[in-house]
């Protein structure tokens, strides 16, 4: 498909005669600006040097945000650096990675057109025109993807975006040092302050005002605070030192949906979300989505994305008493235009699947250990919200000789609204209180013990989480599978607790759970799997495990002897 340059003519033969380099044919759309200016006086020990620069480009899926290529560092020089902090991206950064110094060879590419000015000085201005036709040329999208070993086709197809970071390489306390505007923000903060003492200007001004984004993309705000001081560790790291180049296609696609299947539990509060594209949804075109469930319809309005870009959107609700397959029948409106999607959902009971009922004489002489199970686990999830907001342009219309009026030109504009939530958990198993010799975490086999699991869930919005609803215990004697018990939810909410539900085989009707009599001495451990956390994105979930000893067997207890007369 022919992809639309988004460039005008005019303005590439403009930047071509102001570049000292090779015409270059523009192939994506830039979404960067710059600022800065001087820079101070610098010691023997901390200085930089005018020209000691280069960028850091990060292949992105538009999706989902994330890196897909190992980051490449693009520069006219070939520095010898001492201490750098890896090949790490914003994203990176952003969503937990840990600042790490490294010793290792740093390794970048020298590209044969040279690249313009990235980091403004008292004696250089960059110009934010030329980075922007540099970057969004086809000469360098060709060498990204050759570099990163990914087809051209495929990257700029529209699904991906490429990430630009400038890099100083810089002088502090003696050392040569290459560093992102974010890496120098989480190093300043490991400092406690000590590399804006000594290097502010370029640190905390120049590098990181060098990018910065007209309009929000991939989760980080447009900047609107100053671009000639000094910013903060917090404005650097949420909206500083980072271009964008994107890839759209030549006309805007209607809406679309992409759904993916689900596996629910009976009576269980859930989220189902689809992920709504195409075109550009704000207040004059604002896209909706009707979710039918089980007969019952769940209306989803004013959804608002960027062009290029997409919406999570969901529907909370409960599912059934009973088991069953469920078809959800999403449609999407909006635009002119529409989309249908359905999604099924399996609907499952946990329940009747207790142990039988230990006797006295059971054995198991063939028993092994098995395994303790580990299933994929999810214990936190972010997400986000498009919020439009309208950029008035206001431009004079003349009608004639004095006359005229003001008409808002203006183009909506976006801000996303970051949430996440996150699930921890503690499981703890004693022996039963009714196991009359048990000591501590000691007990002899064939006796009871007892369960305990509690849940907390935190979110900064809760009307798109569920508290954690569900936890199934797996027994040792059983390899973990056959036979498993649903947890009783004794307390509900984001702080919620499970425990074993009452025992129809216990003579007190207790919650416990009775330990095969045959079983060796040695470790006893429970598995649970604490499950139905729901969010926007997923289902969060963890593997929990405690342990009991078992140290001989209630026969033990036993004694007999003749009657005294």
């Amino acid at each position: 498909m022919k992809r639309r340059l988004n460039i005008i003519l005019v303005f590439v033969l403009l930047i071509s005669m102001l570049l000292p380099v090779t015409a270059l044919a523009t192939d994506g759309e830039g979404n960067i600006d710059n600022g800065g200016g001087g820079m101070g006086s610098g010691t023997n020990e901390n200085y930089w040097n005018g020209g000691d620069e280069g960028v850091r480009v990060t292949v992105i899926r538009a999706s989902d945000r994330s890196p897909v290529t190992v980051p490449v560092d693009f520069s006219n020089r070939m520095p010898s650096i001492a201490v750098h902090f890896g090949k790490v991206s914003k994203i990176s950064y952003t969503v937990g990675r840990s600042l790490s110094p490294v010793t290792t060879t740093y390794v970048c590419e020298k590209p044969d057109i040279a690249m313009p000015r990235i980091i403004s000085t008292s004696s250089g201005q960059a110009s934010i025109d030329q980075i922007k036709q540099y970057f969004c040329s086809e000469y360098m999208v060709m060498t990204v993807a050759q570099i990163t070993g990914m087809n051209y086709d495929i990257l700029t197809n529209g699904e991906y975006k490429l990430l630009l970071e400038p890099i100083a390489y810089m002088t502090f306390q003696g050392v040569k040092m290459a560093m992102t505007a974010t890496e120098a923000a989480l190093y300043d903060q490991q400092l406690n302050g000590g590399l804006r003492s000594k290097m502010v200007s370029l640190s905390h001004k120049n590098l990181p005002l060098a990018m910065f984004l007209e309009t929000p993309d991939l989760g980080y705000p447009a900047w609107g605070g100053s671009t000639t001081t000094a910013a903060s560790n917090t404005d650097i790291l949420s909206s500083l030192g980072l271009g964008i180049v994107r890839f759209n296609e030549a006309e805007p696609e209607p809406p679309e949906v992409t759904a993916a299947d689900y596996e629910y539990r009976i009576d269980t509060e859930v989220v189902t979300s689809v992920t709504v594209r195409g075109g550009q949804a704000d207040p004059d075109r604002p896209v909706a989505v009707r979710f039918t469930i089980g007969g019952q319809t769940y209306n989803v309005g004013s959804i608002y994305y960027p062009a290029g870009d997409s919406q999570l959107v969901w529907v909370r609700w409960r599912t059934p008493s009973t088991p069953q397959t469920m078809t959800i029948h999403v449609s999407v409106s909006g635009g002119g235009s529409a989309s249908q999607g359905t999604i099924t959902a399996r609907i499952v009971d946990l329940s009747g699947n207790e142990p039988p009922n230990p006797v006295a004489d059971d054995r198991n002489n063939s028993y092994t250990l098995a395994p303790i199970p580990n299933k994929a686990q999810k214990t936190s999830a972010s997400w986000g919200v498009w919020r439009p907001w309208w950029h008035a342009h206001w431009v004079w219309i003349s009608t004639g000789e004095d006359s005229g009026y003001w008409e808002d030109e203006g183009w909506w504009e976006f801000d996303w609204l970051s949430y996440n939530a996150s699930l921890s958990s503690s499981m703890n198993v004693v022996p039963d209180a009714k196991a009359p010799t048990a000591s501590g975490n000691t007990l002899k086999s064939g006796y009871g013990i007892n369960q305990s699991v509690t849940a907390n869930v935190s979110t900064n919005q809760s009307s798109a989480v569920t508290d954690a609803q569900t936890a199934v215990t797996y027994f040792p004697e059983w390899r973990y599978e056959t036979y498993w018990r649903q947890l009783e939810r004794t307390q509900s909410g984001y702080s919620s607790k499970f425990e074993f539900k009452s025992n129809k085989y216990s003579t007190y009707k207790r919650r416990t759970h009775f330990t095969p009599i045959w079983f060796p001495d040695g470790s006893y451990t429970p598995y649970t799997w604490l499950i139905d956390c729901w969010t926007p994105v997923g289902m969060l979930s963890m593997n929990l495990t405690d342990s009991v000893t078992i140290r001989g067997s209630l026969w033990d207890d036993w004694h007999i002897a003749p009657v005294k007369p």
